[in-house]
């Protein structure tokens, strides 16, 4: 694959209606994508369901959620949760009485990390166990869904589980420098990925971003047989980040963050879907633009091309919708500052000698670099300075934009989708705003 692959047309097709089954495959928290999902499937009026990454007790042992817990998440949710934990990953597994990853990793140091090494046949071991713990959590979660899905239903499987990142002490400290680090601060995303904790970080990404994903396609086969034998439908949908195409200089070019360390996995969540469309099974990575949350927010710059979505709704019919969001942007700029600025401020980041090599989509993901990374976080940081208040951010606004068009977009789509991976990109993103807004 040499180029993305987009979605160009707003979706037409409708497939899911009242009493179809829409399965949120994670846990619901808040600014995040699933949230726009979510909302068209309560909108069409389908049963909601549920899971849950369980909780870990005082000993890391993985439990349901208790009475309360669980209370609240379907109240969050708007439907019924099935209360087996599907933590996924397996930083936390180990044979028993013997060290867990993240207690081998916790040994590490900031002086030691880059020469420390890990027994990598105790790791096999934990990750062997960790799959199979989930393997074994998602056979019982389709047992009681299957019990759940009445006969000429459509079910839609939506999966949101992403992440991965050990909780060890030394790399909260690496990833801050990596990705907020500038100047002295700086630290090369490479020398991590070289390292051996950086290896068993990206196993772990692969097990959660990517291999849950297929587990939730094998592990729902029974299911998608009876509902297909009985006239129903089935689909899957996963959130995938392979960079965006944006507004520069009059013109919709893919660009994308860097270091996107997760990128590797989500390169594996396409091969998955891939592999499963070839069997016949309508499985779909929706590549989605870059936006603020909460697991996002560690990464400093990522919300930069958000802004240029300003444009795209103009350029693609925005009337006096799209003029109104520009200027409750405005509105959120200090006096003297116009969005103009802001806009010039993220074309000039774009546009310069320093990020153009990253503008290569067969090279993705690239690792940082000094120059990269002082422009790309000082750029950020400056633009937040913009800003009345830096809780209220114009990519704060920007980001409930973009989970509204990509929810529509991906349900629509779903109904009949057109390929394994797609490219949600600025263009359809605001054509779809646009309409919903008209």
């Amino acid at each position: 694959m040499t180029q993305p692959t987009p979605l160009t047309q707003l979706p037409q097709s409708e497939l899911f209606r009242k009493d179809d089954v829409f399965v949120l495959f994670g846990e619901l928290f808040g600014r995040g994508y699933a949230t726009g999902l979510v909302d068209q499937a309560r909108a069409a009026g389908m049963q909601i369901v549920g899971i849950t990454v369980g909780r870990r007790d005082d000993n890391n042992a993985l439990r349901p959620l208790n009475d309360e817990e669980l209370a609240a998440a379907e109240a969050n949710l708007g439907g019924r949760i099935i209360n087996v934990p599907l933590m996924a990953g397996f930083d936390l597994d180990a044979p028993a009485g013997e060290p867990t990853p993240t207690e081998l990793l916790n040994a590490m140091t900031l002086k030691t990390w880059e020469q420390d090494k890990l027994d990598w046949a105790h790791i096999d071991k934990c990750r062997a166990i960790g799959t199979e713990r989930f393997r074994k959590g998602v056979a019982e979660v389709m047992a009681v869904l299957d019990g759940m899905i009445a006969d000429g239903r459509n079910v839609l499987f939506a999966h949101t589980m992403a992440g991965g990142i050990p909780k060890a002490k030394v790399f909260m400290v690496i990833a801050n420098r990596i990705y907020k680090g500038r100047g002295e601060r700086f630290m090369s995303s490479q020398t991590l990925l070289d390292s051996d904790l950086g290896k068993l970080i990206l196993q772990n990404f692969d097990e959660v971003s990517a291999n849950t994903f297929l587990h939730l396609i094998e592990g729902s086969a029974a299911i998608r047989a009876r509902v297909e034998a009985a006239g129903g439908q089935v689909r899957y949908t996963a959130y995938g980040y392979h960079g965006t195409e944006i507004l520069i200089e009059g013109r919709y070019q893919w660009q994308t963050y860097t270091n996107y360390t997760q990128g590797y996995a989500k390169m594996r969540l396409e091969r998955i879907a891939r592999a499963a469309w070839e069997q016949g099974v309508k499985a779909t990575v929706y590549n989605c633009p870059e936006i603020r949350t909460n697991s996002t927010d560690v990464f400093a710059g990522v919300e930069l091309p958000l802004i240029a979505l300003l444009e795209a709704l103009r350029k693609e019919g925005g009337g006096a919708w799209a003029e109104s969001q520009w200027q409750a942007c405005r509105d959120l700029l200090v006096d003297g500052v116009t969005l103009e600025d802001v806009l010039k401020k993220v074309a000039d980041f774009q546009t310069s000698a320093v990020m153009q090599p990253f503008h290569d989509f067969d090279a993705w993901p690239m690792p940082n670099n000094p120059e990269q990374a002082d422009l790309q976080i000082g750029t950020s940081e400056d633009i937040v300075q913009m800003h009345k208040d830096r809780k209220a951010l114009v990519t704060d606004l920007l980001s409930t934009l973009v989970l509204e068009a990509s929810g529509a977009l991906i349900f629509r789509e779903s109904a009949a989708p057109a390929g394994p991976v797609l490219w949600l990109n600025h263009d359809v993103v605001a054509r779809q705003l646009n309409h919903l807004h008209a």
